[in-house]
């Protein structure tokens, strides 16, 4: 079979699974790169901002290595602002329920980035603009402190009352725009980023990459569970957090929305285990328990399945690595992220015995 017979097959068996025409399936597997890269020019944003809001900007200076389009907007008319310069793939109504999302913490005078305008969402050369007030913060604490304050954060969030401003779906990473929405979003964005590169992928690794693929297919989604609002990405690297004058402040809502609670707390839970060795930290779990649990008491159907739902995200993150790996030609070498099984089943056990203290 040659190679592009072994694509056209790749193709027709993600579009079974995702539910996508032949077509679709094509572009989602073909277009993942054009999607979710974007390097926005810094001069270009600068004459956008100051003839868009009238302001006198000096400097614009990425904030991240893993996000190039976000920048740190310096003024000589007034404080920092930060400008979400976003890929053109997403459309300008997710940039816009960011905004909707934004004001509605506002509102409830929860602890996040606040909109540096009231018509905040513009459009540049195709991409949707977001511009909020710069917090200057520094990173969260290390240890148990980071983790209660984490867990505090998301126990507020997950009870903010229902609105129907804010009720799109929300918990998945999306770096690809096509795969924003419910946690399910990105499992298939990793089946996506794994079949990208299926017929990459050498004889002795077709083994390994085969059980990493069925094992995204089958993993549970959280579809079903209580749900609020989630911020969808608050562990990240660096955390989507940072500690300003008055304490922590929540980053970066473009995962935000309503979905299962669980996925949120999940990630979180994982999160707080020691590397090396990959092992249970029961100081840190405590701390995020007890913090959340002041606000959120978990259900035994969510306690039953926390172990499965930690897999979501992780999965998504392993999928990411892989198929950057696979297309740079080197070994993949981030199996930590779902390596070792026992790590998830005894953090579950110990994150259940925390809650029912």
């Amino acid at each position: 079979m040659t190679k592009k017979a072994s694509f056209k097959k790749v193709v027709r068996r993600h579009a079974g699974e995702t539910g996508q025409r032949y077509t679709e399936a094509l572009t989602d597997l073909e277009g993942l790169g054009a999607r979710m890269d974007h390097e926005p020019a810094a001069e270009r944003l600068l004459v956008h901002l100051r003839d868009r809001y009238g302001i006198d900007p000096v400097a614009a200076t990425r904030l991240s290595v893993h996000k190039t389009y976000v920048f740190r907007v310096d003024r000589k008319d007034g404080e920092p602002w930060v400008a979400r310069a976003f890929p053109p793939a997403r459309p300008r109504a997710g940039v816009e329920g960011d905004a909707a999302i934004l004001r509605f913490l506002q509102r409830h005078d929860y602890p996040a980035e606040r909109l540096a305008a009231d018509a905040a969402v513009s459009d540049l050369d195709g991409s949707a603009i977001l511009v909020t007030r710069f917090i200057d913060g520094g990173r969260l604490p290390d240890g148990p402190e980071k983790f209660a304050m984490m867990g505090d954060l998301l126990g507020r969030l997950h009870t903010l009352p229902y609105d129907d401003s804010v009720s799109r779906p929300g918990g998945a990473s999306g770096e690809d725009p096509s795969r924003e929405g419910s946690p399910r979003q990105d499992l298939l964005a990793a089946l996506a980023f794994l079949d990208a590169v299926d017929t990459k992928v050498t004889a002795s690794e077709r083994a390994r990459f085969e059980r990493l693929r069925e094992k995204v297919r089958l993993a549970d989604d959280a579809d079903g569970l209580p749900e609020g609002l989630l911020h969808g990405n608050l562990l990240h690297a660096p955390d989507h957090a940072v500690v300003g004058d008055r304490g922590p402040v929540v980053i970066n809502w473009k995962a935000s929305g309503r979905g299962p609670r669980l996925a949120d707390l999940a990630y979180l839970m994982w999160g707080t285990g020691s590397w090396k060795p990959r092992r249970p930290n029961l100081e840190r779990i405590d701390a995020a328990v007890n913090a959340y649990r002041r606000h959120v008491e978990l259900t035994d159907g969510e306690l039953d399945r926390l172990e499965a739902v930690m897999y979501i995200r992780t999965l998504y993150l392993v999928c990411f690595g892989y198929r950057r790996a696979v297309n740079d030609g080197v070994t993949f070498r981030e199996w930590g992220f779902i390596h070792p099984r026992d790590y998830y089943s005894s953090t579950a056990a110990a994150v259940r015995a925390a809650f029912r203290r």
